[in-house]
């Protein structure tokens, strides 16, 4: 398969020499986006949204063409394994993902089944290769799924937003139930991902997002070691080409050399962490990702540009760095933001290279 014309990312992924720091926004096809708001007004709802896959083409799209970015991520939502388990997925207006049937009961649990990606989740599949045949070779598609534990806390919770009280008494009182529903959790984000890769995925990413939460031993345990299971176990070229993987824990700055030892290209970072730290310490074996705090984006163009080239600045000369929020672009950061963002990354690294 022809490799993109732009690949920047995909180099500096895998630490090859690259002309400039490659930059894409984490949710970058998002609500920010009035055109983003008119497709999904035109879908009916969220989930409309993401399964059918003309709509995630379109939207997925939409940020590459009002910014220059260097690559696409495949529009979709980190709780499409658990809702093709038949949990139950729906989105309450204003108050995010619930799910109408949590699990709380052993039997339940007991009961739980990997989806099949090809019949239970073809609609991603088909949302994918459309997107690639769309981006015509134009820069990679990042596929991604949550983390075993991070779709364990909203399959077990029932929604996000909580204290982890649910999930956090099964973890001590009944941890053969976690470690059960963390299995087949880990076994389906391995086919899932392997799927996307097969249907035109480039580079994959696995959002921890709750891992932060986790205590260290626990973190260990019930988290890092099923993200490890899961790149085990991952297509690792397809086509000829390599297919890089990403791991991005959310508040896990404590834990990046066990991150960098699970098999990954590259580790994401948030913005509690300091990017020349993280350097230091795991910056020869994995290449990074990130880290502004999204919040910036609200500011002036000046101090987008300003604090963007002290992340760069921060990393220093070499390859291997891909600029990213911390965390997701907010819902209300003005488009113009992300176009200072984008802009600054591209103009300030070059000297960096």
């Amino acid at each position: 398969m022809t490799k993109p014309r732009n690949n920047t990312l995909l180099k500096a992924l895998l630490r090859q020499p690259t002309k400039y720091t490659p930059v894409w926004l984490m949710r970058q096809a998002g609500r920010y986006l009035p055109e983003y708001n008119k497709t999904r007004a035109r879908a009916g709802d969220f989930l409309s949204l993401c399964k059918n896959p003309d709509f995630a083409t379109e939207v997925t799209m939409q940020p590459l063409a009002r910014f220059p970015l260097d690559a696409a991520i495949l529009f979709s939502d980190i709780l499409t394994i658990p809702d093709a388990m038949g949990l139950g997925l729906y989105f309450a207006e204003g108050e995010g993902p619930k799910f109408e049937r949590p699990l709380r009961e052993e039997w339940e649990i007991r009961s739980l089944a990997m989806p099949d990606p090809a019949v239970h989740l073809n609609y991603v599949m088909d949302a994918v290769s459309q997107i690639r045949k769309t981006l015509d070779n134009q820069v990679p598609l990042i596929g991604f799924s949550g983390s075993p534990f991070t779709l364990a806390c909203y399959m077990i919770e029932g929604c996000g937003g909580t204290d982890f009280r649910q999930i956090k008494t099964m973890l001590y009182q009944r941890p053969d139930l976690l470690h059960h529903i963390l299995d087949i959790n880990a076994k389906s984000v391995t086919a899932y991902l392997n799927a996307q890769i097969e249907s035109g995925a480039q580079a994959v990413m696995i959002f921890d997002t709750w891992g932060g939460v986790l205590s260290h031993t626990a973190y260990q345990k019930f988290s890092l070691h099923y993200m490890t299971e899961i790149l085990a176990g991952l297509k690792r070229e397809h086509d000829g080409e390599r297919v890089p993987s990403i791991i991005f824990t959310k508040g896990g700055g404590l834990w990046l050399e066990g991150i960098a030892n699970s098999g990954c290209d590259a580790v994401g970072l948030d913005w509690t962490i300091n990017i020349s730290e993280a350097r230091r310490r795991i910056g020869d074996k994995v290449a990074l990702q990130g880290n502004l705090d999204p919040a910036i984006l609200f500011s002036t163009p000046e101090v987008i540009t300003s604090e963007a080239g002290k992340i760069l600045e921060d990393y220093g000369n070499g390859n291997g760095h891909v600029f990213n929020l911390g965390h997701g672009i907010s819902q209300f950061t003005p488009p113009e933001g992300a176009q200072s963002l984008v802009d600054a990354v591209h103009t300030l690294s070059k000297k960096y290279h």
